[in-house]
């Protein structure tokens, strides 16, 4: 087993990725800005179900800065690359997320390359893929690069595409020996550890909150954090994953509406609050004016996009939860956390 660097253990998709690693039987040190934010990694990981002990270890590091980075990554065979700033608001500025999010993985990729780091998996987003584009009805592959040019396209999107494509020119240009593979999932469902969890999750919180008058006209992809986290172990290790880019997507796009439907349908009484009314698009804008979270999502308003993960499945052998499945396992641990309003 090897030594594996996951960068940003105290978020969502960290606190899985250690939380698969450790069961594989993998040593693990993670990042966190603050050593203090060592005993709520800690705690998340036995919420998961685990009990991290000697083969979990911590290194202070941000991805703004230099500092300890070079410690972070020294013995390690791999390398996932998980933090990322998503905030749940647009920032003042659009650098306020492109810079920590290029520079940082640039650190990262140095660090490892120093170090004589095997691989990098780099968890970039859909966010990289499919945006800034005309309506098409195909679904997305990895093929299709996000146009940051285009109109509609947010700063996190931007974000993500220009962190990813460092990346890869840095693989081509100066990464030595030091591989690369990217998984770029879509919305990010699924078993919240603690009060630390994507932004994706506020969706479901909302929904079960009854905070939402209703469903905004809005189709997204939705995937398992569990998958997500076993889809990056097997590009970690894979050697058909050198130099590739996975989508992390299971089915098709659902609905915010379709989501409401699932909860009630197979929750009960714990989503009496969901709402299943369609919101009008004029009166989600009219929100927009209102709540700066509601603005992040005026571009999506009424497209539809797909996406697919055959190559994941085909290459890979992943095979991920459904999607209806994410959206419940989210709901149920955010009961069970007290996570929701009584």
């Amino acid at each position: 087993m090897g030594k594996v660097l996951v960068t940003g253990g105290s978020g969502f998709i960290g606190s899985h990725c250690i939380l698969q690693l450790l069961a594989a039987g993998h040593e693990v040190r993670t990042t966190v800005r603050n050593r203090r934010r060592g005993d709520t990694v800690r705690t998340m990981l036995r919420q998961g179900g685990a009990e991290p002990g000697e083969r979990l270890s911590f290194a202070e590091a941000d991805l703004e800065r230099d500092a300890g980075w070079a410690d972070a990554v020294a013995g390690c065979d791999y390398v996932l690359h998980v933090a990322s700033p998503f905030p749940p608001t647009l920032p003042k500025h659009e650098d306020e997320l492109i810079v920590p999010a290029r520079e940082g993985a640039l650190r990262v990729l140095r660090a490892a390359r120093d170090a004589g780091v095997q691989r990098v998996v780099l968890t970039s987003s859909f966010a990289a893929v499919g945006y800034g584009h005309p309506s098409q009805a195909a679904a997305f592959d990895e093929t299709a690069w996000t146009d940051v040019d285009g109109d509609d396209v947010q700063p996190y999107a931007k974000s993500k595409t220009l962190a990813e494509r460092a990346a890869w020119d840095f693989i081509a240009r100066e990464g030595g020996a030091l591989e690369l593979s990217v998984i770029n999932p879509v919305g990010v469902f699924g078993p919240v550890l603690g009060p630390d969890y994507s932004t994706s999750i506020l969706l479901v919180q909302r929904l079960m909150d009854g905070a939402m008058p209703g469903c905004p006209k809005l189709r997204f992809g939705v995937v398992d954090v569990r998958d997500v986290a076993d889809l990056h172990l097997r590009a970690m290790t894979d050697p058909a994953a050198k130099g590739e880019r996975f989508l992390a997507v299971s089915g098709d796009f659902m609905s915010i509406r379709d989501m409401a439907l699932v909860l009630k349908r197979r929750l009960g009484t714990a989503a009496r609050r969901v709402p299943t009314l369609s919101l009008p698009n004029w009166l989600v804008r009219l929100a927009a004016l209102r709540d700066p979270a509601v603005k992040q999502i005026l571009p999506e308003l009424g497209k539809h996009k797909n996406a697919t993960a055959a190559k994941a499945q085909r290459v890979l052998g992943w095979s991920p939860r459904s999607s209806e499945d994410a959206v419940i396992a989210t709901a149920e641990s955010l009961v069970r956390l007290g996570l929701l309003k009584a």
